[in-house]
């Protein structure tokens, strides 16, 4: 079970909202399918608009990926996203039983994903447990510990998730939650391969390790309320982004997004997810993840975050522009 304590109003942590949200005249399904839309919420105009359309900002265009760049003005945001690495020595950045191995650039196959060292290529390898048939769906929000805590173990497993972000104030999940488990607590999970759903965050990690892992909880995952503050330190840099609702247009279809918890420039667009309380399924792929090969062979290289949007057709590379596409698409 998860430590209950209280902690005095500090923005870093994201304190959960006690205030009872205004009420809503329309239903968001809970689901893992391509479309989270119902008859009613077809019938509820979203915003000031009663036709809402969903199309790429004008003459937009998906910026070519620069590997391993930071844009200028970024910097200091990459940097304190970056905090969180240390902070947290790093976890959700491997995949469990994360191994690397140095084979020769000349004996490694070319259509192989790997990183280039020195002349070698270094294979890297993990040992993951039974695999979901369906994404986990997750309510959470980003500047909250013990939702970072559930993000992590999802990174350290490779499991897909179906996000549903539940900013403070935001109309649409966090009264949700509320339906479906009584209380706005965060994180919820709902489990659509089981019908398990549960609060607590230590709870939510000891099933996900017991059923998709090899059922040990990781060190830094397992200390009680040291880890709870060290998660809360992590955030430190970000100053509470990606907690507040920023009034948008809710899509159809969740997002797709390749990314991972340990990094920090996945970090950025995530809060941007957040902020615009946009569901999206998180495609995982941490050091060592089976899907950056998958993604290889998708793109023909790998770097993260790379953004697929089937409700306007774009897929784009770069954290500082996907953050502005979505700014620009989404934003009443």
């Amino acid at each position: 079970m998860a430590v209950a304590f209280n902690i005095p109003t500090i923005p870093l942590l994201g304190p959960l909202s006690r205030r009872k949200p205004p009420r809503i005249s329309f239903f968001v399904k809970a689901s893992s399918e391509p479309s989270i839309s119902t008859k009613e919420e077809e019938k509820q105009s979203v915003g000031s608009s009663s036709t809402v359309t969903f199309a790429p900002p004008p003459n937009f265009k998906p910026p070519e990926p620069k590997r391993f760049g930071v844009r200028p003005d970024k910097t200091w945001d990459i940097l304190r996203a970056s905090l969180a690495l240390f902070f947290r020595f790093g976890t959700g950045v491997f995949v469990s039983g994360y191994s690397p191995s140095f084979v020769p650039k000349d004996e490694f196959p070319p259509d192989q994903y790997a990183l280039d060292v020195a002349g070698y290529k270094v294979k890297e390898t993990s040992k993951l447990g039974p695999r979901p048939e369906k994404p986990i769906e997750i309510y959470e929000f980003e500047s909250c510990p013990f939702c970072r805590k559930v993000r992590e173990i999802v990174a350290v497993l490779d499991l897909d998730v179906l996000f549903y972000p539940c900013p403070k104030n935001g109309p649409n999940f966090r009264p949700k939650v509320a339906q479906m488990g009584g209380k706005q607590q965060f994180p919820y999970m709902v489990d659509p391969n089981t019908g398990v759903a549960m609060y607590e965050s230590d709870e939510i990690i000891k099933y996900l390790v017991g059923k998709y892992g090899d059922g040990s909880v990781p060190f830094m995952l397992s200390l009680g309320l040291l880890t709870t503050l060290t998660a809360g330190f992590a955030m430190i840099g970000r100053l509470g982004r990606g907690s507040s609702y920023i009034p948008s247009k809710l899509p159809p279809k969740p997002l797709e997004i390749w990314a991972y918890e340990g990094s920090p420039f996945c970090k950025l667009v995530r809060e941007a997810l957040v902020e615009l309380e946009l569901p999206h399924i998180q495609h995982c792929c941490a050091r060592g993840s089976p899907k950056r090969q998958m993604f290889y062979e998708k793109v023909g290289h790998f770097q993260v975050p790379y953004l697929e949007d089937p409700n306007t057709g774009v897929k784009m590379f770069e954290s500082a522009e996907i953050v502005e596409y979505l700014k620009a698409t989404y934003v009443l």
